[in-house]
């Protein structure tokens, strides 16, 4: 298997960072997400500095719904990142988090007033979903007496290769305005004494490793700033939003990075807004590709059965990683203490929970497994545990974070007692 350069084997075991999975394992328990911070830095710097290679108004805004644990924020708040948040609970968040209201875009088609009202009170920018959003919109913010910046959400009708549940800008998505209707839209909000349409946003999906649709959805965006300069629109930003994918299959997965998304994209970003005399801001919301390959979830095998498959029940089930039975999803999985013993039989891996749909992997070729062994599942960090649960009264596990030699926990494990805290008898 060819592992990604921030995980190794050695003497058998497999390492993350400089620090052995077996060890953090024992120490901290499992089931454990494990983060190594360093390369959710790097994989941050990379996609800025790709972007800004061919134009320096670039901001990158995190996607994040992929992962929102408040020491990752913190970490690339420093870093200089800004958030695209989908719901009060990441605004607020980010905020805590140290990022600049300025710096987020609150997205969402189905946003509660007292969504907008956070937004409005604490000057966060907003991407509007309908014009039925912009009329509330609108109303909160002369009640406030506050001049909100807003962009418009662009449904651009493109088909892309990807699961269609994290396909969003296709003509039937729930998201965005249709294209055709966006000019209109703008020119309502042009009537709103309170709004100011500051920038334009779209996102086509996630999970996308072919640069196509990416690069159409750019000359889409850059058309329609033309429309809106000849209505007297000056856009500060336009966000083509996110979607780069990872190789989840390594062996077989196109490995494409923020560098062949610069070389689609920016060629048409660059010939469009010099072509309209416009210097807006560039903004992009990667999620996945920040923070997937970063992450371990570490689970210990319960038992073994052998019955019409090999079956090694864990203690980690789609309550902790829901993406194998929600999107038919594929990770990478590692004896993590018998990483370089040969991988001489063929294993599903099952999880504990009281579903037949229970499955992390199937039909994998690892080593003889044993109870106790433990597992590696590969590519946790993004969508792991901002989707788990506590189905059938599990509690939720921990998360430790890696920087350089330093193992931390930054969530500690439930316990029954989180449980039961919010329940009225």
């Amino acid at each position: 298997m060819r592992l990604p350069p921030h995980l190794a084997v050695r003497d058998g075991r497999l390492l993350i960072g400089s620090h052995d999975c077996v060890a953090l394992a024992e120490r901290f328990g499992t089931p454990l997400y494990v983060t190594d911070g360093d390369r959710i830095l790097h994989n941050y710097e990379r996609y800025a500095n790709a972007l800004k290679a061919h134009y320096p108004k670039v901001r990158v805004l995190y996607a994040a719904k992929a992962n929102s644990n408040l020491s990752i924020l913190r970490m690339l708040a420093i870093a200089g990142a800004g958030a695209d948040v989908f719901s009060s609970g990441e605004i607020e968040l980010a905020l805590k988090a140290g990022m600049k209201p300025q710096d987020l875009l609150f997205n969402g088609s189905s946003k509660s007033r007292r969504d907008l009202a956070l937004a409005v009170e604490r000057g966060v920018r907003i991407s509007v979903d309908s014009l039925d959003e912009l009329t509330q919109l609108e109303e909160m913010a002369a009640s406030a007496n506050r001049m909100v910046k807003i962009a418009f959400r662009v449904n651009p009708a493109l088909e892309v290769p990807t699961h269609p549940k994290i396909a969003t800008g296709l003509r039937t998505s729930k998201f965005g305005i249709p294209h055709e209707e966006v000019v209109s839209a703008y020119r309502e909000a042009m009537r709103c004494p309170h709004l100011e349409p500051a920038g334009m946003h779209c996102h086509i999906g996630s999970q996308i490793l072919e640069m196509a649709p990416f690069a159409e959805a750019a000359r889409v965006m850059l058309r329609l700033a033309g429309e809106l300069k000849d209505i007297g629109i000056h856009l500060e930003f336009i966000d083509l939003g996110g979607g780069l994918g990872i190789p989840y299959r390594r062996e077989q997965d196109p490995e494409v990075g923020p560098e062949d998304y610069a070389s689609a994209v920016m060629p048409h970003f660059l010939k469009g807004i010099r072509e309209l005399g416009i210097e807006p801001e560039l903004w992009v919301e990667p999620g996945r590709f920040i923070v997937a390959d970063s992450t371990l979830l570490l689970t210990r095998v319960n038992s073994v059965k052998h019955a019409h498959a090999n079956f090694a029940n864990v203690d980690a089930g789609f309550n902790l990683l829901v993406r194998p039975v929600m999107y038919d999803a594929y990770h990478e999985v590692i004896a993590a203490g018998k990483a370089d013993q040969p991988a001489t039989q063929v294993w599903t891996i099952a999880g504990p929970i009281c579903e037949s749909g229970d499955i992390l992997a199937r039909d994998r070729r690892m080593p003889e497994l044993i109870a106790g062994d433990l597992l590696a599942i590969l590519d946790a960090g993004a969508y792991g545990f901002v989707m788990s649960s506590q189905y059938n009264a599990r509690p939720r596990c921990a998360e430790v974070l890696l920087r350089g030699d330093e193992a931390r926990l930054v969530r500690r494990a439930e316990t029954m007692e989180d449980i039961i805290s919010t329940m009225v008898v």
